[in-house]
């Protein structure tokens, strides 16, 4: 817990955790205390829940309490935040369902105890029933500790942006931008409903606690203007800051944008550690609008780092300090360059050629995140090997395996077994509704389809056939959206493939945003299979650099990068023309996530704007730069 000087901006009590699975467990043994303190007193114990991803571990250890511990929750009685409209309950998208697989099914809690929001109410009936809700809680006592989640607007429940304070249990339309957030839920944006019914604000006030939880830095701009920013209706989380008793919980990615993290010498005296002064020497940098070598004495002072000047002496020896570092981290040899003094450079000289693998975890996270890179690697006579993680099967159209089967059906048209399988496979896909999980066949077309785009980007890329690696890791086969977590089968594929390559460097996803997960799961296993090579010794291991690179969602902060790779005009060229490969994904993907760009395009804008932000700070000018970030273990 931070002081409280360093919290002067904060209107909400926030505590920061690690992680969130840390932070998970501190909310259940709050709920799981007042549950138990209830009991010895033989009263109820009012519980207002929420959905999506967020609250799934804390459902976790309330489950392990009760199967573990024994602790009981038959005096709980719950009320959840919201539902779709329409929505039946046993379909797959219903918080109805969402409940009783993640919690209800394996609690004491008695069924008629239990309040979802009915989405299945008719048109006519739905206000009747919404102050029937209301008066459910009112009679129950209120609620005693409310959970919620956060959206990108700034949502709670599902009261967007115009929300009255004073509002209560009703029906909403949806922000365009939390349904384009559920579209990977509903396999697109046209399958999400427009409507919902949700407690209001008023409702959610009236609780005598409150916690909200946030994960992850998709998370961390909102929560910044819920805490620190004004109260407004245009972002309701805001007028949470009226309340008594509230807190919000949340793990150290989704706290990056909160000034005692952002910018810690605004708020307080600082321990200047390395890192800290090159990110304030480039905020400053930045905020000044000035190239690091022009900073001045009076600029540091009058931004909270006189200390910090104090203690180096001056602002010319501060800045070239800085500068050094930055320009040391830029490198047109990202497998080392040989017959070179490679002291300060982000790689090592020798061994050259080296051996690199490239993880993606989707068949074109490798030419979208680090394009420019692999196509250096190769050009420089390195082994480059790419293991693409998973299959990626449900992010390709229907259409597409009707397009690829009308292919095969013309090449082998005197294959009747093969008619009567593409006439069986139209009719499913004709008949399928939203959300639907695919036949495994369907399911093996779409990631045939997705491996033989990588096939084609990496022999555009110079990559050999024998060097692309399909590792289809078991946690991923589930054919929906939500995947199982990983398990010692996909660390064993991954820690055979590296056993077998033994490389000198690898490359992994370290794009933590994505709207699905899988990139955060498949960074997991890169770690865990690590830390069992590691364990056991292996000698190569120790000879091994991991670079972390980041894809369409997100881009490493420039103090943060350690290894920058220019990217000339016509290498820019190349990239978009090995991501152009990945025809399924072209012109529209399925998990688009909220920004219409298509990939290649974020990926250009992305690598052009870190080239100007390095250009900025008094560095060469590039056409554009990918950025990594070194792991050590």
């Amino acid at each position: 817990m931070v002081e409280e000087e360093q919290k002067k901006f904060e209107r909400i009590h926030t505590i920061i955790h690690e992680n969130s699975q840390e932070a998970s467990y501190y909310v259940a043994q709050e709920i799981i205390s007042l549950v138990s303190q209830r009991q010895k007193e033989g009263k109820k114990m009012v519980l207002g829940l929420a959905t999506g991803s967020t609250p799934i571990k804390v459902y976790d250890y309330l489950v392990q309490a009760h199967k573990e511990q024994g602790v009981s929750f038959s005096n709980v009685i719950s009320f959840n935040l919201d539902e779709y409209f329409p929505m039946h309950s046993e379909s797959i998208h219903s918080y109805v369902r969402f409940m009783r697989e993640h919690l209800f099914d394996h609690l004491d809690i008695p069924a008629h105890q239990i309040n979802i929001p009915d989405g299945q109410q008719n048109k006519e009936s739905v206000r009747a029933y919404c102050q029937n809700y209301e008066q459910k809680i009112i009679d129950a006592g209120g609620i005693d500790i409310q959970i919620l989640g956060i959206g990108r607007t700034g949502h709670i429940g599902f009261n967007e942006p115009g929300s009255s304070l004073k509002s209560k249990t009703r029906l909403v339309r949806l922000d365009r931008i939390t349904r384009l957030d559920a579209a990977s839920d509903f396999f697109g944006k046209e399958n999400v409903p427009s409507k919902a019914i949700t407690m209001g604000v008023g409702t959610i006030m009236g609780a005598k606690r409150i916690i909200l939880m946030a994960w992850g830095e998709g998370k961390a701009n909102i929560i910044k203007q819920a805490v620190e920013g004004p109260i407004q209706e245009s972002v309701p989380a805001t007028f949470l800051q009226n309340h008594q008793n509230c807190d919000f919980i949340i793990d150290r990615a989704a706290a990056t944008s909160l000034t005692r993290e952002a910018t810690p010498w605004l708020v307080g005296d600082c321990d200047w550690t390395e890192g800290l002064i090159k990110k304030a020497t480039i905020w400053l940098s930045e905020t000044r609008n000035k190239a690091v070598l022009k900073l001045t004495n009076e600029d540091y002072s009058e931004y909270g780092m006189g200390s910090l000047i104090a203690e180096i002496g001056s602002a010319e020896e501060l800045n070239v300090k800085i500068f050094n570092q930055l320009q040391q981290t830029i490198t047109g040899w990202p497998g080392g360059k040989p017959q070179a003094d490679d002291t300060k450079r982000p790689e090592r000289a020798n061994p050259f050629p080296k051996k690199s693998i490239i993880f993606s975890p989707h068949p074109d996270d490798d030419v979208i995140s680090m394009g420019g890179t692999l196509l250096r690697l190769v050009d420089q006579g390195h082994e480059v090997h790419v293991a693409y993680q998973t299959s990626g099967n449900i992010a390709v159209f229907d259409d597409e395996v009707i397009r690829f089967l009308d292919f095969a059906t013309d090449i082998q048209e005197d294959n009747d077994a093969l008619q009567i399988q593409f006439q069986e496979v139209k009719t499913f896909l004709s008949n399928k509704s939203p959300g639907e999980v695919d036949q495994p066949i369907i399911q093996k077309f779409k990631g045939l389809i997705r491996k033989g785009e990588a096939m084609a980007a990496c022999r555009y890329c110079g990559v050999q056939e024998a060097n692309a690696h399909f590792q289809n890791l078991p946690f991923y086969e589930t054919g929906t959206v939500k995947k199982n977590p990983y398990s010692e089968e996909d660390i064993a594929l991954t820690y055979d493939l590296l056993n077998h390559i033994k490389p000198q460097q690898i490359f992994a996803a370290g794009d933590l945003s994505d709207p699905h997960g899988t990139h955060r799961v498949c960074l997991d296993i890169i770690f865990a299979t690590i830390d069992k090579l590691v364990a056991d010794k292996v000698a190569w291991i120790k000879d091994c650099y991991v670079w972390l690179y980041r894809g369409a969602w997100q881009e490493w902060d420039i103090a943060d990068m350690e290894m920058a790779i220019p990217i000339g005009p016509k290498d820019m060229i190349r990239k978009r023309n090995a991501i152009f490969k990945h025809q399924s994904q072209k012109d529209a993907a399925m998990f688009p996530g909220s920004d219409e760009r298509e990939f290649w395009q974020r990926a250009e804008d992305r690598n052009r704007e870190t080239a100007k932000k390095y250009n900025a700070l008094g560095l060469a000018e590039y056409e554009a730069m990918e950025g990594f970030v070194r792991y050590k273990f």
